[in-house]
């Protein structure tokens, strides 16, 4: 074992340097600090320079980009009144409608039927045509009938002459039983023929009315005013009273009835006003609501509530003059139920929606939109109804609220028109483009 030499009085004074550790990284470290931060602090400086140089080098052109942009008022430095469409809020009568889903029922529908068994043997009426009640509308062969009544017609007149050869009798037996000629029992014998030939004479009269009646019956007649409807049985063929099928379906057009039902809850102010006596108006709507059909009146109320749907049924009667209104069409029915007088009135497009519930944009004097949180009350068609919160004459913004905020400065518009285009500063410093 290797012993190490014993240290001199040199050695103890001077020892030798420290050991040095590689700390390359760290330096490298700091290196990449220092860049970062020179970055940070020079790159803003440089780019504030440059930007404050720009209106420089354009002279008036940049000036008077700034000077458009200040006309905004509010909106900062160099924007634009925000382009608005407005409505004025207005007094008036407001109606309130019921609304329900319905079907056109005819008044009447009848099946027209034969009453005599014969031959159709024409029919004078086209399928579609409207017929008025009494109107011939198709013929059975009379002349079956007509031969009846001849029948009936020759039995009568042989039934008068015995009659009246026997009232002759009887006239003679009666001076003969005055000369007490005859027996007693004679007499009453020929009073008793006189009788029953009066009888067969009466018999004979109604068998004449019945071939009448069946002449009558062979001329088959609308029972109703109504159109006719697709024919059942052509001409030709052979029909009977006691057929299931009938000759032609009418239904009467003018007036026609329309059924539809609203919501039970709805249901207590439209008998209230009919207790009273109110006559309520009733429109008839196609079935996307674009068009108006007819108008008329509600005739009744059911008189009981389908569980099932929780809706009750009412009847509406319409004049149809105009034949707008066809049995079994679908439309939509408004029930005018009562009217509000003197509301404030705004456009339904007006209202906005958020965390403090609903509100509107008020334009002011200034051009200045003011937020105004408003209670609203009755809505019909594109109309509101404003209990407080607006009063009548002021300008709600009805269109590019989605813009504004309080304070925000406004620039009036056409309704409809789109919003304006960037100023001329947009276009460079030579102006807008040609």
């Amino acid at each position: 074992m290797d012993t190490l030499p014993p240290a001199t009085e040199t050695d103890r004074r001077n020892p030798p340097p420290p050991r040095r550790r590689r700390s390359w990284w760290l330096w490298g470290l700091v290196f990449v600090l220092i860049a970062a931060a020179a970055t940070w602090f020079l790159g803003p400086g440089k780019t504030r320079a440059q930007s404050n140089a720009a209106p420089a080098a354009g002279g008036g052109a940049a000036d008077g980009g700034r000077a458009g942009g200040t006309r905004g008022g509010r909106g900062g430095r160099g924007s634009m009144p925000t382009p608005v469409a407005v409505a004025t809020a207005r007094r008036g009568d407001v109606p309130v409608y019921q609304d329900g889903l319905g079907n056109v029922n005819a008044f009447y529908t009848v099946t027209v039927h034969t009453r005599v068994d014969g031959q159709l043997m024409s029919v004078p009426v086209r399928e579609g045509d409207m017929v008025h009640q009494g109107q011939m509308i198709a013929q059975i062969d009379p002349r079956p009938f007509q031969v009846q009544l001849e029948l009936a017609e020759g039995q009568m007149a042989h039934d008068q002459a015995l009659l009246a050869n026997a009232r002759l009798d009887l006239a003679r037996y009666k001076t003969l039983l005055e000369q007490d000629a005859i027996p007693r029992q004679q007499y009453d014998t020929q009073v008793s023929t006189v009788a029953q030939y009066e009888g067969n004479i009466k018999q004979d009269q109604a068998n004449i009315d019945n071939a009448k009646l069946q002449l009558v019956y062979a001329r088959v007649t609308a029972p109703i005013t109504g159109r006719v409807g697709i024919r059942l049985v052509d001409p030709g063929n052979i029909v009977h009273a006691s057929d299931a099928t009938g000759l032609f379906v009418i239904t009467q057009m003018q007036p026609i009835a329309a059924l539809f039902t609203i919501p039970e809850d709805n249901l207590p102010p439209v008998l209230r006003r009919l207790r009273s006596g109110a006559v309520l108006r009733t429109e008839a709507w196609n079935r996307d609501k674009s068009k108006m059909l007819s108008t008329g009146r509600l005739l009744t109320v059911d008189n009981q509530i389908d569980p099932t749907t929780g809706t009750s049924r009412l009847k509406s009667v319409f004049d149809n003059r105009d034949n707008a209104l066809f049995p079994n069409q679908f439309v939509n029915i408004r029930l005018l139920v009562d009217t509000l007088h003197n509301q404030v009135i705004i456009p339904e497009p007006a209202i906005q929606r958020g965390s403090m519930g609903a509100f509107v944009y008020v334009i002011t004097p200034q051009n200045t939109a003011q937020v105004r949180k408003v209670a609203v009350g009755l809505t019909q068609a594109n109309n509101v109804t404003i209990k407080t919160g607006v009063n009548a004459g002021e300008r709600v913004v009805i269109d590019g609220a989605e813009k504004l905020q309080n304070g925000s400065q406004v620039r009036i518009r056409p309704a409809g028109a789109g919003p304006a285009q960037p100023a001329a500063e947009d276009n460079g410093p030579g102006g807008p483009a040609s």
